[in-house]
């Protein structure tokens, strides 16, 4: 009995040493850090079994106007890896993650190959831009390839995405490409896209309705196909700085892609019936949904950065809603509804809201196709 007892103190020590070696030579996953809800979505998506991404701003603040807090900053500083959008959609992050954690990995997915781009609308109407932006969004994925095949580029791509994340070296050529493309919706999108659009929001400050010409608009995440994208980038980023993880970050990629799909499907049945119904948004940031989808907004109260309108656009705005046979007007939770109660006064047009970021949803995997599925119902229920 004695040495039955010896035996398991033996075997519950080694056992011990064993689970304590073990922990001391594993590698840890990848400290990540994103800057919106639905990229931290995707990226937890990849992630799934091996880490947390850290969200950075809060699901209900706009990314536009958004202040970092210290405990935001800390979670950059932290990094290893960072993704997030683009400059023009939070001005404040890129510069944070340069000043914060300059040897971390950061990744701007508006840069990267195969996304479908689009230039910001004109105006509070938007009826001569549908045309153009059909025709612009099938041309640039054409220069992409098809969605299934990006991601299992990435594969190939993996050993340079240290280039891709620190400055996107590798990828800038594939952009100049690109050019051709973007010249007609007014010049390149690297030469163009950023430099324009931070003009852009100087002239917003100053009260004019207009984007600079020719900026890209940054709402990418709102066309799945980009998401889809995406999702072999993260899974690259994340092979090239964690490789013990690898087939788990390329298995979850693929699996999200296939549930996209099937999502796609889901949503274009959805709306089918209400194609060509009128409606209008707080602020233009769902051109990528409609394009994808077949649904035009009329126009937008405010412009992409959500900006304060003038009193002659809230005019224009108005009597667009007048003009609309059936009209709803969306607000979103995220902002102030009294400029939609403002312009649906004395009107027949229904209320609505919409949500582009997730604000009143759990952060998580399940966020981003959850947020495609509650736009078009939000848009059925009002418009049906």
């Amino acid at each position: 009995m004695a040495n039955a007892a010896i035996t398991l103190r033996r075997v519950a020590r080694s056992i011990a040493f064993l689970s304590a070696a073990s922990a001391t030579t594993a590698v840890a996953a990848p400290v990540v850090a994103t800057d919106i809800a639905p990229i931290h979505s995707l990226v937890s998506r990849v992630m799934h079994g091996v880490g947390e991404p850290a969200l950075v701003m809060p699901p209900g603040a706009s990314p536009h106007t958004h202040a970092m807090r210290p405990s935001e900053a800390a979670a950059i500083e932290r990094a290893d890896v960072v993704f997030w959008v683009s400059e023009t959609l939070t001005p404040w992050f890129g510069s944070a993650v340069e000043t914060l954690a300059p040897s971390a990995v950061s990744v701007e997915l508006m840069d990267a190959p195969g996304v479908t781009l689009l230039p910001f609308r004109v105006g509070g109407t938007f009826e001569e831009h549908s045309h153009a932006h059909d025709d612009h969004g099938h041309g640039h994925e054409d220069h992409g390839h098809s969605h299934d095949d990006h991601g299992h580029a990435h594969d190939d791509h993996g050993h340079a995405h240290d280039d891709h994340g620190h400055a996107h070296d590798d990828h800038g050529h594939d952009h100049d490409d690109h050019g051709h493309d973007h010249d007609d919706h007014g010049h390149a999108h690297d030469d163009h896209a950023h430099d324009d659009h931070a003009h852009g929001h100087d002239d917003h400050a100053h009260g004019h309705d207009d984007h600079a010409h020719g900026a890209m608009d940054d709402h990418l995440w709102l066309d799945p196909e980009n998401a889809k994208v995406w999702l072999g980038v993260i899974a690259a980023t994340l092979s090239e700085a964690d490789p013990d993880n690898a087939s788990v970050y390329f298995t979850n990629a693929s699996a999200a892609r296939e549930e996209l799909a099937a999502l796609s499907d889901e949503i274009a049945a959805l709306l089918a019936p209400i194609a060509g119904r009128g409606f209008i948004v707080f602020h233009d940031a769902y051109q990528y949904f409609e394009n994808r989808f077949g649904v035009s907004a009329a126009g937008s109260i405010t412009l992409g950065d959500a900006s304060q309108p003038s009193a002659a656009r809230v005019a224009e705005i108005r009597a667009r809603v007048q003009g609309l046979d059936a009209a709803c007007v969306f607000a979103e939770p995220q902002f102030e509804p009294r400029l939609v109660s403002t312009v649906i006064e004395g009107t027949d047009a229904r209320a609505g809201v919409l949500d582009p970021i997730g604000a009143e949803l759990t952060p998580g995997p399940d966020l981003y196709p959850t947020l495609l599925r509650n736009l078009a119902t939000s848009l059925v229920e009002c418009l049906g």
